[in-house]
């Protein structure tokens, strides 16, 4: 995506907004949610039984309405029944995307051959939850949101009825507290009612409920840690939050002009590249002889240039397959019935590599078992959370060791890009804070705080995806650097280049399958060699075989197992946190 075609994406987003308010819907029919009864059960076992009730008011005809309730990993929802009054219901349930949809029809007719219209329905769901009750070490816990920020209206007024297990030592915190018109505890019931909740907020409650009150908590999720003093913390810390925003997001929304003007500023300044002599339109050798990872690092995701990624650790693997400092074989596995492709380590080798190559080596055989590593075996390796951080520290440490190898001021003048992230950083952050702020308060000038953050979440978000050296510029050799690399890897992808100008010999192939890997094409290059050399198989090579039994794809799975074991998502560290709840979700009419 070139400057001018970003420019132009931002200008029609911008002209899209200025016009949405002369635009009129020519759908002549509306509805509103006029109460929503919500009633809890918190059983002994962990089980959290749901009762709904919406009282729909239609103006016009509909089909009927639907219902998304999210579903955090681990829950599980249960024993769903739909009945309603003023019309006859039929349900249809599915799962999608992390969250159960109903679709409930609604018929004037028990026959179900007529829809509803100009009419007052109460729909009533009811079902079960597990996993959604958490036991602490020290406390029972219940988060769960009575009204989502996910439905296409608002309500006029939720009435809320909680019954709990025990009937002392609960305490319960009802947010965000602006909704709240009365709320009591009496004995293990909590009562309460809420002011009108417009479209796009929420309405949660937190319980904490002592441990005696539960027994045989089956359908409760266990997390072993104290609770308490975090959940009251992130409590504390939400509200504290929203109060204070709610006070500064005017002031904070005359800044979000600053950072489209600021991205102009900085092109300006230091985005214009330096005209070079070279005009080739492709290469059909290696540009240069800069190992892999540095191609990688330079070429394949200028993003974040300079800093190698994943496919510069595979193009790695490839070249020391290459150099003979790894073996590959194939062994038959008797579960599966299938071949695993087995690497083994030429510990030889080993000094003959640079540094980041035996940074690889090192961190490969680690897994070993006999010099020898199944690498079809790897990703449930990297599964466990400490092999995964042990893997990611490596592969970190490799990371800025091929950083090191590369003196980036030869190459590249990052002035401009450093400026540009410092803007999109602070323009994300301050869009985020403005839409949000917009978003949730009451006052009718929000709707220009929630616009004009949108627009600086996507300007930021943009500017955050774009190459490096649009803002930044590469110097006079860096940019014949570039281009020359760039016109390979053109080259590489388009197989009638490759069919005009074919390689002399298979050793040149192996080069392309390194190289396009080090530019992530990888899986293309090989597809031309599959063309041009439809024998390649009889020469019994090791990095062809890394190719046709799927070495790269192994990787690239072990890889992805190792990055989200090694960051797991905590299931109770947000507990308390306004907005953090189970349940919620949305629904509307159709």
């Amino acid at each position: 995506m070139n400057v001018k075609n970003t420019f132009i994406i931002i200008l029609l987003f911008l002209l899209l907004f200025s016009t949405l308010s002369a635009v009129t819907a020519d759908d002549d029919r509306s509805y509103t949610i006029d109460q929503a009864f919500i009633d809890l059960t918190v059983g002994s076992n962990g089980l959290l039984h749901v009762e709904e009730e919406y009282d729909y008011s239609f103006d016009g005809s509909f089909n009927g309405v639907y219902r998304d309730i999210p579903l955090k990993p681990g829950e599980s929802i249960d024993n769903i029944e739909v009945y309603a009054e003023g019309a006859y219901p039929v349900l249809k349930q599915s799962d999608e995307d992390g969250k159960k949809h109903l679709k409930i029809y609604l018929y004037s007719d028990a026959a179900h051959t007529r829809g509803i219209s100009d009419c007052d329905v109460k729909v009533h769901i009811h079902y079960d939850m597990k996993n959604v009750v958490t036991l602490f070490n020290d406390v029972g816990g219940l988060q769960y949101k009575l009204w989502g920020d996910e439905w296409d209206v608002g309500v006029e007024e939720v009435n809320v009825n909680v019954k709990l297990p025990g009937k002392t030592g609960n305490e319960y915190f009802l947010n965000p507290q602006e909704f709240n018109v009365t709320s009591d505890l009496k004995g293990n019931t909590i009562t309460a009612t809420t002011t009108s909740i417009p479209e796009g907020d929420f309405y949660e409650i937190l319980v904490l409920m002592p441990l005696d009150d539960f027994d045989d908590a089956t359908y409760a999720k266990h997390v072993n840690r104290d609770g308490r003093d975090m959940i009251m913390k992130n409590l504390e810390n939400s509200v504290n939050g929203r109060n204070f925003w709610n006070t500064t997001y005017l002031i904070l929304g005359l800044l979000s002009i600053l950072s489209p003007v600021g991205a102009v500023v900085t092109y300006l300044k230091y985005g214009r590249e330096p005209k070079v002599e070279y005009d080739g339109i492709y290469e059909r050798d290696l540009p240069t002889n800069d190992p892999p990872e540095v191609i990688n690092a330079l070429i394949e995701d200028r993003t974040d240039l300079g800093t190698p990624n994943m496919k510069g650790f595979e193009a790695s693997i490839m070249n020391l397959i290459d150099k003979k400092a790894f073996r590959l074989f194939q062994e038959a596995d008797v579960d599966t019935e299938l071949n695993d492709l087995i690497l083994t380590f030429n510990n030889e080798k080993f000094s003959e590599l640079s540094t980041s190559e035996q940074i690889v080596f090192n961190t490969l055989k680690h897994f070993s078992q006999n010099n020898t590593l199944n690498l079809s075996a790897l990703n449930s390796q990297l599964s466990s959370e400490t092999n995964a951080k042990w893997f990611m520290s490596q592969f970190e440490h490799w990371e800025e060791t091929v950083k090191d190898q590369i003196n980036l001021p030869e190459y590249f003048d990052d002035r401009g890009s450093t400026a540009i992230a410092a803007i999109s950083i602070g323009g994300l952050a301050f869009g985020a804070i403005i839409a949000i702020l917009g978003f949730t308060t009451e006052l009718k000038s929000g709707v220009f705080a929630l616009v004009g953050g949108i627009l600086l979440i996507i300007i930021s978000l943009v500017l955050m995806r774009l190459n490096e050296d649009i803002f930044g510029r590469w110097t006079e050799n860096g940019r014949t650097f570039y281009l020359k690399w760039r016109n390979f890897k053109k080259f590489l992808k388009d197989n009638s280049l490759i069919n005009e100008h074919p390689p002399e010999s298979i050793v040149v192939w192996r080069k392309y399958l390194i190289y396009g890997a080090a530019l992530g094409i990888a899986d293309k290059v090989y597809e031309n060699m599959k063309l041009q050399v439809p024998n390649y198989l009889d020469y019994e090579d090791d990095l062809f075989m890394y190719h046709y039994y799927g070495g790269y794809g192994l990787m690239y799975s072990a890889f992805r197992t190792g990055e989200s074991a090694a960051n797991p998502s905590s299931d109770s560290g947000g507990f308390g946190g306004l907005g953090g709840g189970s349940g919620g979700g949305g629904g509307g009419a159709f």
